[in-house]
């Protein structure tokens, strides 16, 4: 049988010595995209939500409150949302492996040749396709149809739980920003210093968004500080017009 980490390694060194070729630097980078985008919709939700109620009062105590259950709440959401969505993605790819399982042990020989099958449709020969299939049915047949067919690896499959806590941990990090900027300074300077703060901070977000992304980063910042500035500037209005209505 064909050591999955001996073929990796021989996959790897067809391309270029200094680029990682592992599906697991994927894994890490999409963990972190979500980490930071969860840390974003902290900053962002929860600034909204501080500055919207200091647009409506003065007093430091309703803001604090406000950031506070702003931040617990929308923790305990992101987390929930992300363990929710998780889990039934693994029910799902669980189930689609126990089939290919069970196909693959009653009708190895179907198996084979539409593994074979695949291979030639993607542009392989005849000839080869047929030996690629037999080669990796002979390696490892289950990595080898999940792969292709469902695009799942059976050997690296996500945590719910693992998911829902660093949704949680990036979203109260984000949270907690805007929660302390509001709160720390003097009372007239709190909106200016939590402007200031969130715009920082949303800067880097969109700078690290983009650069894990591959994508140009000006156009990422400047959508990202936009949309955190836009929602600011529309709750504190709203919080200026009901606090002077109430």
């Amino acid at each position: 049988m064909t050591d999955r980490t001996d073929t990796a390694d021989a996959a790897g060194a067809v391309g270029h010595p200094d680029e990682p070729h592992t599906a697991s630097l994927g894994s890490r980078l999409n963990w972190l995209r979500a980490g930071v985008l969860g840390a974003n919709d902290g900053i962002i939700s929860t600034a909204g939500i501080v500055v919207g109620v200091a647009g409506a009062t003065p007093g430091p105590g309703a803001v604090l409150v406000a950031g506070v259950a702003a931040m617990v709440a929308g923790a305990l959401s992101m987390g929930g949302g992300e363990y929710v969505s998780v889990s039934t993605q693994s029910d799902t790819e669980s189930a689609a492996l126990a089939k290919e399982r069970h196909e693959l042990a009653t009708m190895p020989e179907v198996e084979l040749e539409e593994l074979a099958g695949m291979y030639r449709e993607r542009g392989l020969s005849p000839v080869l396709a047929q030996q690629v299939a037999v080669e990796l049915t002979a390696g490892d047949a289950l990595a080898a149809h999940a792969e292709i067919e469902l695009g799942i690896d059976p050997y690296e499959r996500t945590s719910a739980w693992q998911a829902a806590f660093t949704s949680m941990l990036s979203f109260t990090l984000g949270a907690l920003l805007p929660l302390l900027a509001i709160s720390l300074p003097p009372v007239g300077a709190r909106v200016p210093v939590t402007l200031v703060a969130v715009t920082a901070a949303l800067v880097i977000t969109g700078w690290v968004s983009a650069r894990l992304g591959g994508a140009p980063v000006r156009p990422a910042v400047v959508r990202n500080v936009g949309v955190g500035l836009l929602a600011m500037a529309v709750t504190f209005g709203i919080g200026t017009l009901l606090g002077g209505a109430v």
